[in-house]
């Protein structure tokens, strides 16, 4: 039987990169997917969106033109998950965020790069989590769980990215809040854990930063880097039933960056 079956899962930042890949490997297992996200189309790489993609393969998925800053948009997004699972939200995952051109050193990063950065990453992901938590305190358990939360941190939400100071920080408040909304709603039967990936190459318009990729390289163990398909291997098992009493954890996916 498929692991996730009839499940109900939310991936914000759904349409592209490693919330593209969570979605289908989610609805691959059996799960029914509400693709969250401020553009149904995936960025840079072109083709059929996630929940095509999805259809395509005999799967349910729903698109929710959704932004992570909105309350509005976030209760969109629980309405459909909770019309695709019969009632219930099983699972969501805080996917969504901006960093890129707006993500620089202490002395270049203005204002507003810091408030678009801490407004997707951190307050977005407190909304969700706040809403979906709320709706799944209302639910029956299945087994021990009532519902689960998985939050996108990163390995620089334990180190320093040279040069991405807001990044970093918000990255750091994502592993602290989910290890608190572990502690304290582990009693009423909520899980909550974070993935920190290392370095994951996307397919992007133009390449990516040769120097980056050195980087990246240099300091990942494995011979090579990570893909999206492997984060969302982790994500299967962290939504799965599989996963009880693992709550309140930082899961690295990282080729061994952060053991050198």
């Amino acid at each position: 039987m498929p692991r996730l079956e009839n499940r109900s899962i939310i991936v914000t930042g759904g349409a592209s990169g490693i919330g593209r890949a969570l979605c289908i490997a989610f609805a691959a297992e059996g799960a029914r997917v509400v693709v969250g996200d401020v553009v149904r189309e995936p960025l840079h790489v072109g083709g059929a969106t996630t929940d095509q993609l999805i259809a395509e393969a005999g799967g349910v998925a729903r698109f929710v033109e959704a932004d992570v800053r909105s309350g509005d948009d976030i209760d969109r997004l629980i309405a459909a998950a909770l019309e695709l699972g019969d009632g219930r939200l099983d699972v969501i995952v805080n996917n969504a965020m901006v960093a890129g051109k707006h993500s620089k050193g202490l002395l270049e990063t203005s204002e507003d790069d810091w408030d678009i950065i801490l407004d997707v990453g951190l307050r977005g992901l407190f909304l969700c989590c706040q809403r979906a938590v709320r709706q799944m305190l209302t639910q029956e358990p299945r087994g021990e769980v009532r519902g689960r939360v998985i939050n996108i941190s990163s390995q620089h939400g334990m180190v320093g990215a040279p040069g991405n100071v807001a990044y970093s920080a918000m990255k750091g408040g994502v592993v602290n809040l989910t290890r608190q909304i572990a502690v304290d709603f582990a009693k009423q039967g909520i899980v909550c854990n974070a993935i920190a990936p290392g370095k994951i190459v996307v397919p992007r318009e133009g390449g990516q930063d040769p120097a980056l990729l050195s980087y990246a390289h240099a300091r990942t163990p494995w011979p090579r880097l990570g893909d999206p398909e492997d984060v969302a291997a982790l994500g299967v098992f962290l939504a799965s039933d599989e996963c009880r009493f693992m709550t309140g954890a930082n899961v690295l996916i990282d080729g061994g960056f952060m053991a050198f």
